[in-house]
């Protein structure tokens, strides 16, 4: 007997190839018949074998991952390995490794430059996407057939991964070669939320109109940066999108491995988009101690209860605040947040000594505009800065509808 989840899961992917059939661009999503077995599991692109393995048969094989990328042997156990390794293992030509920001292996340091290198345990060749540049050029596609793209997103718009995902689109474009991303599921898929980027302010953190949090998967994004024609000149990339299973957006979803240093577990991932503002500010988002993206504070916030002392460690060897006692709040136990949450800094810069120097010019980059800035100076309340988004998170949402593969 077919069960209905089945049965709406095979209808789903079914209208969804209907719809992107008609479109004008290339791409295609392809899909694997769900098996009673997994039916409660959620399995990742990279799992959904039957999906792509035939795509990349006689092929010479690029990958752009890094720790996040892993599949398990057996989807009904947790015994990870990394998706380079289970390629190798089931005969896949792989013959290059490309590194996003943090490095393969993920252990380096936010915005610290990546060089080439060789992967110990296989021997094959690394080539750093954050080095002297962040798209592959000619000579380094040269002598593969397809990139697989395999990362890991946390569905905010600084995350840096997904404008690694417009350089390679891009660059796969022009030189004529397909790519194929193996989605994930984004954990903090429920939440469309903060000012939309405004493209004079476009950069590496930010390089498409999209608000601060997107709630779309890596696969769904790489679609909409191909359906809105963002990459140069309007050119397309041969696009192949091997979707999650069993996957919905109601669905929670705790990463196997820290998507990067700093991130080190849900709580982080949860708070990572409200305390990463503080990034373009003279408050500490945590890095430097053990609770990164979960506590914040300054040495100008001293009436607040909590304090700590910033220092280096592994994915900050230079710490805002680096060695200075700092006083703010822990919100290692805080319930997880639904919306992008301003109170807390709001409340950080009412209540710094130092307000002429608390902001940086990295905050405009953060931000996507200048304008939130000027509503925080102003003393604007949290509620008149969140409807000022909401004329633009109304278009986005009908913008990105198109390109959802996970309606429900």
């Amino acid at each position: 007997m077919v069960s209905n989840s089945r049965v709406k899961n095979t209808l789903l992917f079914l209208v969804t190839l209907l719809i992107y059939s008609v479109n004008s661009y290339s791409f295609s999503v392809e899909k694997r018949t769900i098996t009673a077995d997994s039916i409660s599991t959620i399995i990742v692109g990279a799992e959904n074998t039957a999906a792509y393995f035939n795509l990349l048969r006689h092929k010479k094989v690029g990958v752009l991952t890094n720790q996040t990328g892993v599949v398990r042997q057996d989807i009904s156990t947790n015994v990870y390995t990394s998706t380079v390794d289970f390629l190798l293992q089931h005969k896949i030509d792989v013959t290059k490794i490309y590194a996003p920001e943090h490095g393969f292996r993920g252990t380096a340091d936010a915005g610290e430059l990546i060089k080439d290198g060789k992967d110990i345990q296989t021997g094959l060749p690394i080539i750093s996407l954050y080095g002297n540049s962040k798209k592959p050029s000619k000579e380094q596609l040269a002598g593969i057939d397809i990139l697989i793209f395999d990362l890991q997103d946390v569905g905010a718009r600084f995350y840096t991964y997904i404008s690694s995902l417009h350089y390679v689109m891009e660059a796969c474009a022009e030189q004529g070669l397909p790519i194929l991303v193996l989605d994930r599921p984004n954990p903090n898929i429920s939440i469309i939320d903060g000012p939309t980027l405004e493209m004079k302010n476009k950069s590496f953190i930010g390089m498409h109109p999209i608000p601060t949090l997107h709630g779309m998967t890596i696969g769904e994004y790489a679609l909409m940066i191909n359906g809105e024609k963002w990459l140069t000149n309007g050119i397309q990339a041969d696009l192949t999108v091997v979707p999650n299973l069993n996957y919905n957006r109601q669905l929670d979803y705790s990463l196997p491995v820290a998507p990067s240093p700093n991130l080190p577990n849900d709580q982080s991932i949860n708070l990572y988009a409200s305390l990463c503002f503080f990034e373009g500010t003279n408050v500490s988002s945590g890095r430097g101690t053990d609770l990164q993206f979960q506590i914040y504070g300054s040495p100008f916030l001293q009436q607040m209860p909590f304090s700590f002392t910033p220092k280096p460690n592994t994915g900050a060897k230079d710490p805002m605040n680096n060695g200075k006692l700092c006083y703010g709040e822990n919100l290692a136990h805080h319930q997880p947040v639904k919306r992008l949450e301003l109170t807390w800094l709001l409340k950080a810069y009412r209540q710094s000594t130092n307000k002429d120097k608390f902001f940086t010019n990295f905050f405009i980059k953060l931000a996507g505009t200048d304008t939130l800035k000027q509503q925080i100076i102003a003393g604007k309340t949290e509620e008149e800065i969140r409807q000022s988004w909401q004329k633009e998170l109304t278009a986005f949402k009908t913008m990105r509808t198109p390109y959802l593969l996970y309606v429900k």
